[in-house]
């Protein structure tokens, strides 16, 4: 099949979505097809890897986000030849997929990664009031009515996704990591050159350092727990807007022996850090799929986390990590402090979480999508097109 992802932001933006849509591409380029991306963004980048197709856009702020209400001519006409296409935003490249995929009767699959509304508000407050939650409910109905197939990586986007008042049928599919990097890393870190020893128990964060991921309330949280057990370590792995509010927090709770930050790290060297950690934290309520979660899960952590969609979805509570009632620290604090203290539980739970990751592994998501891609396809097919169909097919063939 020829496959068209479809997105607002792609490489060198680091985010979830993007390593997502990199990963898929990959593994269903191995099994045979044929996979574009669509993208705008300021056009000085070089990709490393082909069939990324990109179209000027205009950057927004300092988000990594460009605007762009339009493809190139060779993007369009690339994108007239995609058997199926995946949207992986709604708004811009979601528009776009109407714009030129509709007309044309290719089939438009949309996966909501985001909670738009809360996302906004953490970092677009420029234009919180145009993607806000107002604006979510307002567009995502009648989008995803427009879509042949909606898509949420988690039963809990689901509900949130209704209650936004999407009423078209949603189908379940939980977004898929390649597993063997964080089962058997390929480098090992050295507790000691992080200034950890090997009485410590080190728990770690890793994702970007923003206002939705909830960092302040881990940080608070964490510092009562040193108070009581001294040979507790936090890591955080990764960097963003709240940085240096985050550190000005440690100094001024006086946990600074106790934390780290170390910055951006390459992504394949996360598995030898979360390998060497003993626990993975995290106190956002804005997943909506937590590959990072995923990938501890897959080393061998435990996690502990505020029960939300996505991360309630994705952790047993008791049995492959902790789920609490959502900004009671009090709760949070006595979990972590179990999970410091507990030793033979925290392994136990840390091995249930390794074999439940199984349920995610790379290779069994991409076919499952590969089942839904050709479904639609099949599907697409056997309508009846309309006259304005083939008349727009005609002219694409003779241009």
């Amino acid at each position: 099949m020829r496959i068209g992802m479809m997105a607002d932001v792609y490489q060198p933006h680091i985010s979830g979505i993007t390593n997502y849509i990199s990963l898929n591409k990959v593994f269903l380029e191995k099994r045979g097809h044929e996979v574009y991306v669509f993208t705008s963004s300021d056009m000085d980048y070089t990709d490393n890897e082909p069939n990324i197709i990109r179209s000027p856009g205009l950057p927004l702020l300092d988000t990594g986000y460009s605007i762009s209400l339009s493809y190139t001519s060779r993007a369009k006409k690339l994108l007239s030849s995609m058997e199926v296409v995946h949207v992986h935003h709604p708004f811009l490249s979601g528009s776009l997929a109407l714009r030129y995929c509709r007309p044309r009767g290719i089939p438009i699959i949309f996966t909501n990664h985001t909670r738009y509304d809360l996302y906004s508000q953490a970092y677009l407050p420029p234009v919180a009031d145009i993607i806000g939650a107002a604006a979510v409910q307002a567009y995502l109905p009648a989008f995803c009515r427009a879509c042949d197939l909606v898509i949420s990586p988690s039963a809990g986007m689901r509900d949130v996704l209704v209650g936004f008042g999407v009423d078209t049928p949603i189908e379940i599919a939980p977004n898929g990591v390649d597993l063997r990097p964080f089962q058997n890393p390929s480098t090992s870190i050295d507790r000691q050159e992080l200034g950890f020893s090997a009485e410590d128990v080190v728990l770690i964060y890793v994702g970007r350092l923003g206002p939705e991921k909830n960092l302040q309330f881990l940080l608070r949280s964490f510092a009562g727990v040193v108070q009581a057990y001294d040979h507790a370590r936090l890591l955080l792995i990764g960097d963003g807007p709240e940085r240096e509010t985050l550190q000005e927090l440690v100094t001024h709770i006086n946990i600074c022996d106790c934390v780290k930050f170390t910055g951006m790290m390459p992504y394949e060297k996360i598995p030898a850090y979360l390998q060497m950690a003993d626990a993975f934290v995290t106190a956002s309520v804005s997943e909506v799929h937590p590959l990072t979660v995923v990938e501890a899960m897959a080393a061998g952590l435990p996690v502990l986390g505020i029960r939300s969609p996505g991360i309630g979805d994705t952790i047993r509570d008791g049995e492959s990590g902790y789920l609490v009632a959502q900004e009671d620290m009090a709760s949070f604090t006595a979990k972590m402090v179990r999970l410091v203290r507990e030793d033979d539980y925290r392994r136990q739970m840390g091995e249930t979480a390794r074999l439940a990751a199984a349920e995610y592994d790379i290779e069994r998501t991409t076919v499952m999508m590969e089942e839904r891609y050709r479904k639609m396809v099949d599907l697409v097919k056997s309508r009846k097109r309309s006259l304005r169909t083939r008349f727009i097919r005609w002219k694409d063939a003779i241009r």
